[in-house]
């Protein structure tokens, strides 16, 4: 930061000292149900993010998708990684959950790392004035290029990597890279996958990942297909549900929540006070469309209601300990060999019933009777210009075309 910076944008420096002051003698993590600072230094990292648009908000995941996520995976004890970790928000909602089922956030253990160097240090602010204790590398460095914690297994892993890196790897680098053991190479035209990969190798063995990806990464081929078929038979994919538009405050695409898991087999996790006993889900993957939930936010965004992640939660909690019933328009609980059948496509409308679609429409006869009653009204347009034509040559005005 320049040292007139203040100066330049107008701040009184006396003004400022008294600020600083008084910021000082707040005990930032004295009162943990009010983290005054830390709301503060969230609501202007937000801000910061509308005002600029695109380019600066990649630091910062909204909190309705964070604590979406948090709520979903539930990283109540072990160690939880972030590869892409921004402002650290990820961190910051983890440790909320943490308080809010009453837990001990001694009892977590934090991992990230940042690309740039300007995020890595507001991540370490955004966590310190918390008194939140991380291991964010020795540096701010690429994931790929300079992996920061290569022998991590976490239990928990929570991100929202770049969408859609192009020429993120060079022709002949990370060839045999050890995250994409078992794996093919994801593809240098696009690190979403690359990203997937990074994450599954970090898993503990009972490991969950819960993270954000771009819609096409449901459906891509080549590599993709190879890697995305080997995670399907592998029991990888818990679930995937697809979020409404305007969630974020650079983009206002719809995107897609992936939730991996390591372990589908029955098991019982202590959540709180809560004994869990979950069912083996392997041969099951869970579909979720989201995008009829959300409320208006800041006029043009879109924020999940309490309601709303309730609704989103208690669903899959469910789902992990008992069959559910499918739900038209919101869920549905896929066997594998139906996703096989589907050629190993993830995209929710392949499965989840539309009320308002007729499924049994003939894709084939629909177009051949559009092909004939657009035929139609092109004869009905060349009989119309002739007509047209013939009433201005009567008239004694020849019309070249």
């Amino acid at each position: 930061m320049p040292d007139n910076y203040f100066s330049r944008i107008g701040l009184d420096i006396t003004k400022l000292s008294s600020l600083l002051d008084t910021i000082n003698k707040i005990d930032t993590i004295k009162d943990a149900a009010q983290d005054i600072v830390g709301r503060v230094y969230e609501y202007f990292l937000s801000k910061f993010a509308l005002a600029e648009g695109k380019g600066k908000g990649e630091f910062y995941t909204p909190k309705t998708i964070v604590n979406l996520i948090a709520e979903l995976i539930e990283p109540y004890r072990g160690i939880i990684y972030d590869p892409a970790c921004g402002s650290g928000g990820m961190f910051v909602q983890s440790i909320k959950f943490i308080e809010n089922h009453n837990g001990n956030k001694k009892e977590v253990s934090i991992y990230g790392q940042e690309y740039t160097n300007t995020t890595y240090k507001l991540a370490k602010m955004n966590l310190a004035i918390r008194g939140i204790s991380a291991n964010m590398g020795e540096k701010a460095a690429d994931t790929f290029g300079d992996d920061q914690h290569k022998d991590l297994k976490a239990d928990f892993i929570m991100a929202n990597p770049p969408f859609n890196q192009k020429d993120w790897r060079g022709e002949n680098e990370l060839l045999t890279d050890p995250r994409w053991r078992g794996y093919d190479t994801p593809p240098k035209s696009n690190a979403n996958y690359g990203w997937i990969l990074n994450m599954v190798s970090k898993l503990s063995e009972n490991g969950v990942a819960g993270f954000i990806l771009a819609n096409g990464a449901l459906s891509g081929g080549g590599e993709e297909y190879k890697i995305r078929r080997a995670l399907i038979e592998n029991k990888m994919v818990e679930a995937i549900l697809v979020l409404p538009r305007n969630l974020f405050y650079t983009t206002d695409i719809s995107v897609t929540l992936w939730i991996l898991n390591k372990n589908k087999k029955v098991q019982i996790r202590s959540i709180g006070d809560e004994i869990r006993n979950y069912r083996n889900r392997e041969e099951e993957i869970l579909f979720m469309d989201l995008r009829q939930l959300g409320e208006p936010f800041e006029k043009k965004y879109t924020q999940f209601s309490d309601e709303d992640i309730k609704k989103v939660t208690s669903t899959y909690h469910q789902w992990q300990s008992a069959e559910i019933e499918n739900i038209p328009e919101f869920c549905y609980s896929a066997k594998l060999d139906e996703v096989a059948k589907k050629d190993f496509s993830l995209v929710p409308s392949k499965y989840i019933e539309f009320v308002n679609r007729d499924e049994n429409i003939d894709f084939d006869e629909k177009m051949k009777t559009l092909q004939t009653e657009f035929a139609d009204l092109l004869k009905a347009e060349n009989a119309s210009k002739a007509d047209l034509l013939t009433v201005f040559k009567e008239l004694g005005y020849e019309i070249t075309l």
